[in-house]
């Protein structure tokens, strides 16, 4: 039943991406296994929206370890729980949390037993930044706690790289690579130190190429205003490292006028009591890169209940052939801006 569930949701959601973003572009660098336990280890640069994003791009079902200041609500934790997401305690959680982690670990040592997939952020937290930041110990403790108490267990680590056009403008655009497996009973047969630093190694490494990667130094922000001017295409992943690493000069561009605004204020009256509710949670969001997250989970709940209320009111009031052109014209207008309005970098 869980797993029907699951699948729903998953389904639910990806029809949900589909309208929010102009593009999701998917490469696999080596097919996914479809059995064997597997790690997929991302970067994190957009709140609950990458593991959502990752979760419909791939084949297996996967769970999740998230931050854990997610799971405050009791009936958000429900359904997280779910989607198979489990929370994370990290020491700004408070320190008295922390011990809560080995629950989790051994959680995710029974799914990897089993054979099943999770997917972790190691770099710890989320940050827009265009960087690959250093990777935290956890996923190699989980690693090797599961081969210590199951050596028979093939653990297979992938990491996936994952690049916002600009994630906080709608509709997004991205791009998601998934890279090559890495086999982590090899590594698990050194010594334990040697053994960490490899997985974390190799895992950035891949990290590296899979995303735009700009050193987090006293270049970074003339870089990234330098790309942006120019108008790259981040989702160009490869084209974009390849001018940074060869120090390309690129040549600032006339920014795109958005020229389909009149649809997207078309779209905000005809859906204004979402967007009004939209812009009230938005006052309180703390974090940017939860923006994405919040005005994603309002508009996928929102825009489809008051669609159905204002084609019933149109139904009782006119009649249903009316409604039902009404509603297929609001769902065609969502998609068409989606799909063609420009989302420019940053």
């Amino acid at each position: 039943m869980q797993d029907f569930i699951y699948l729903f949701f998953k389904l639910f959601i990806k029809t949900g991406l589909f309208f929010y973003t102009k593009k999701i572009k998917v490469t696999v660098q080596q097919p996914i296994p479809k059995d064997g336990a597997i790690v997929f280890a991302a970067n994190h640069p957009n709140g609950l929206i990458d593991p959502l994003v990752i979760a419909t791009s791939i084949s297996r079902k996967t769970n999740f370890l998230v931050r854990a200041g997610v799971f405050n609500n009791k009936i958000v934790s429900s359904f997280f729980d779910i989607l198979g997401m489990m929370p994370v305690y990290r020491i700004r959680d408070g320190i008295q949390q922390l011990s809560k982690n080995q629950a989790i670990f051994n959680k995710c040592e029974k799914l990897l037993k089993k054979n099943e997939a999770i997917l972790i952020f190691p770099e710890g937290s989320h940050n827009k930044k265009r960087t690959i930041r250093p990777l935290s110990k956890g996923f190699t403790r989980i690693i090797h706690q599961t081969l210590e108490h199951n050596p028979e267990t093939k653990i297979y680590v992938i990491p996936i790289g994952i690049t916002y056009q600009n994630p906080s403008e709608y509709p997004l655009k991205l791009a998601v690579n998934i890279g090559t497996p890495i086999c982590a009973n090899s590594s698990y047969e050194q010594d334990q130190f040697t053994s960490v630093k490899y997985l974390k190694s190799e895992v950035s490494k891949q990290l590296e190429g899979l995303t735009v990667h700009i050193k987090d130094d006293e270049n970074y922000s003339s870089i990234v205003q330098s790309l942006n001017k120019a108008q790259v295409d981040y989702t160009e992943v490869s084209a974009v490292n390849q001018m940074i690493q060869q120090k390309e000069t690129v040549l600032p561009k006339k920014i795109k006028s958005n020229y389909f605004k009149p649809l997207l204020f078309l779209l905000i009256i005809n859906g204004i009591i979402p967007y009004i509710i939209w812009k009230r949670i938005a006052k309180k969001i703390n974090e940017f890169e939860f923006i994405d997250t919040f005005r994603f989970g309002s508009n996928l709940i929102l825009y489809p209940t008051f669609l159905l209320i204002q084609t019933g009111i149109i139904c009782y009031f006119l009649n249903s052939q009316i409604a039902w052109y009404y509603s297929i014209l609001s769902v065609v207008l969502v998609m068409l801006y989606s799909k063609i309005a420009p989302t420019p970098p940053k």
